[in-house]
């Protein structure tokens, strides 16, 4: 389906549906090379939070926040004069509107998804310099840093490591971690 949408591609997809009973829905990564007017780059410049789109039958149904209702109206319109039909299908008012991920809620989901032990050789790998070109500190420093030996630095920021990139190119938790929460 991805195919039929111009100067738009395939980037990842995964299966999400739990039930096997269920019509099957997949997470897609899409990558769509502007200047094509597609939807979530609308969204982006219009100041507004995708928390869902859906691409079914042809079209988008989606969920997404904005801070006031006339930037919704200005979005609504934008959409409408660049994909020819825009339905509102319902409005909810809440009193906080989220925040883009650049506004912390990505450190608030990573420090629920890392152990407290991962969570401190991050921290303390970032404060001393251990990511930075040229290192700041070595990863014996950090362990001094810790009280740990190197060994359990280097298995614990390795593990860290690993689990930040299961968030990132899967889309949700590792299979440990969601093993671990059945």
């Amino acid at each position: 389906m991805v195919d039929a949408i111009d100067r738009a591609e395939l980037f990842f997809h995964e299966r999400v549906s739990v039930d096997a009973s269920e019509k099957p829905t997949y997470r897609l990564t899409i990558v769509a090379h502007e200047p094509y007017p597609f939807l979530l780059g609308v969204l982006l410049r219009g100041r507004a939070i995708p928390n869902r789109l859906k691409l079914y039958d042809g079209r988008f149904d989606g969920v997404i926040t904005v801070k006031e209702w006339d930037d919704f109206r200005a979005l609504a319109d934008q959409i409408d004069e660049r994909f020819g039909k825009f339905e509102l299908q319902s409005v909810n008012q809440v009193e906080t509107t989220g925040e883009p991920l650049g506004s912390g809620q990505l450190g608030r989901v990573l420090r629920n998804e890392l152990s407290q032990e991962q969570l401190s050789v991050l921290r303390t790998a970032h404060s001393m310099g251990y990511f930075d070109v040229p290192r700041g500190a070595t990863a014996d420093d950090l362990a001094t840093e810790l009280d740990i030996a190197q060994s359990t630095l280097s298995e614990r920021l390795r593990l860290a490591e690993k689990q930040l990139f299961d968030l990132v190119f899967s889309g949700g938790p590792s299979p440990t971690a969601e093993a671990d929460a059945e």
